[in-house]
């Protein structure tokens, strides 16, 4: 699995193939390029598509091809769909690599934004095997997600999610639980590539196997043997209606915009529906995007018809050697994800018409989940944003398989029906409030859920009574900093052809 990794001592704990690096996994060594003596020769990627060096058993779609076809069709697709493929160096030649993910990963801009950051932050690769089985919620692992709050020695991890009835569950592990060792390799300070790399292969384990990792827990010690297996992860949890003095508000964290997803939303807002909520914060601190359409189905099912008939959720801004694409529509009824349980195609959607909502978010809210915010924002939906400033990722892909790997490049800019579509520095809260990992998601005492409530009420960001003044200390914009070690294909804003 292609998930973000701990570097050795040269580089403590970069964060590689992550939405913020790129990079495309199992790349072999690169050849120095030389400089050509013409243009590189191309021609259109589908004459040489599914044409593999090493055609896949039993593949239905893999034909006998060479080396040479791949880097050759790999150049191409990049050439014909990359949003700024007039930016791509000329200078690497494909006879200069031995993979094609190896080409593929120079072939992006090097250009940066006006904060400096690369332009391009988003590109990278997946086995499609593993890309297909994330989109119906399946994952290899122990069922939680690690977020990074410092990257140097003395390290320090923390679980944020632990999924229901997975390893980490049942093993008792909880979202605050502090990593501490690896198979009994320091993690907070180890010192060299080997120990680096023994706790990268227990972290992000490629195949069936168990491992051993210690923990704190407000000050005891916790361990936990944990065994890989495949896990069912939820897109939709830790659903609640909050009765306040001015109405019901609903709350549900939102993980990823997957298949799965569809039926979960759904759901639940006709359940919110049901109960008359009048205000929504939706927690999407840990999303980093997934299907568009799943998007614009949840920003429709929060404002109504009223506010989104015949207008834009997101158009489509492609490079000038693609035919324009129609915008994306906020969709009013479903459109039947495949999924073990799929909603039926047209299904109705509920809607709850709210004029205002508020968004839990942090810098690993990316992509899809930005563009809910940004859709909603072109219809005149009122979205305050509780948390830190969001990844900057305006931009999407069509993911292309060829020879039994996916590929992912930026390939279009999205923006709302006003047009605007230029947060590729993140979306800035409207109140700053750290990560709380001391409390459960969807707990009214959780910093970040604490504080949306108080802005409701209040219109203000600063606490102001008893326990609401305890959460001062909280409130920063360095959560931005906080990176999950999750896999890149959970920062992407994807667009079926």
């Amino acid at each position: 699995m292609h998930s973000l990794r701990l570097s050795s001592l040269a580089v403590p704990l970069l964060l590689l193939l992550s939405a913020c690096g790129g990079g495309g996994g199992d790349s072999a060594p690169l050849v120095p390029p030389v400089t050509p003596t013409g243009p590189t020769a191309l021609v259109a990627s589908s004459t040489v598509m599914n044409r593999c060096e090493k055609p896949r058993s039993g593949s239905s779609v893999d034909k006998q091809g060479t080396l040479l076809d791949e880097l050759t069709w790999v150049r191409s697709w990049i050439d014909e769909t990359y949003l700024w493929y007039r930016e791509v160096p000329t200078t690497y030649l494909p006879h200069n690599f031995s993979t094609p993910i190896a080409y593929f990963d120079v072939l992006k801009t090097s250009a940066t934004t006006a904060s400096g950051k690369p332009k391009d932050q988003f590109h990278f690769t997946y086995t499609t095997a593993e890309w297909e089985a994330s989109q119906n919620g399946i994952e290899l692992g122990y069922g939680m997600l690690l977020a990074i709050t410092r990257n140097t020695p003395p390290r320090n991890a923390v679980i944020t999610i632990v999924e229901p009835g997975s390893p980490a569950a049942l093993a008792g592990l909880q979202r605050g639980d502090v990593l501490q060792t690896v198979d009994g390799i320091d993690f907070v300070n180890a010192p060299d590539s080997a120990s680096v790399a023994s706790i990268n292969g227990a972290l992000f384990p490629e195949a069936q196997g168990t491992h051993t990792l210690g923990l704190s827990r407000n000050g005891a010690v916790v361990s936990a043997s944990l065994t890989a297996v495949e896990v069912s992860t939820s897109a939709v949890q830790n659903e609640s209606i909050i009765d306040t003095s001015t109405g019901k508000v609903g709350y549900l964290t939102f993980n990823t915009h997957n298949n799965v997803a569809e039926r979960q939303l759904i759901e639940t807002m006709r359940r919110f529906q049901a109960a008359g909520i009048s205000d929504l914060v939706l927690d999407v601190r840990y999303n980093g995007g997934g299907y568009l359409d799943i998007a614009s189905e949840l920003a429709y099912m929060i404002a109504g018809p009223q506010a989104t008939t015949g207008k834009a959720f997101e158009q489509v801004l492609l490079n000038d050697k693609t035919k324009s694409a129609a915008p994306v529509p906020f969709h009013a009824r479903s459109q039947g994800f495949s999924a073990p349980n799929p909603i039926a195609v047209g299904t109705v959607l509920p809607y709850l018409g709210l004029k205002r909502v508020t968004l839990l978010t942090t810098g690993n809210t990316c992509s899809a989940s930005e563009a809910i915010i940004n859709g909603l924002r072109g219809v005149d939906v009122e979205v305050n944003l509780i948390g830190g400033t969001t990844c900057g990722k305006p931009y999407g892909f069509y993911p292309a398989p060829n020879c039994g790997t996916t590929y992912f490049a930026v390939q279009f800019q999205g923006v709302n029906a006003k047009g605007f579509g230029d947060f590729s520095d993140g979306m800035a809260p409207t109140c700053s409030v750290t990560d709380d990992y001391q409390h459960q998601l969807g707990d009214m005492a959780e910093g970040m859920l604490a504080a949306a409530l108080r802005y409701r009420s209040s219109g203000s960001c600063a606490p102001v009574t008893g326990a609401t003044r305890l959460l001062s200390s909280m409130e920063s914009p360095s959560d931005t900093a906080t990176r999950l070690l999750r896999p890149s294909y959970k920062e992407i804003a994807v667009l079926k052809r």
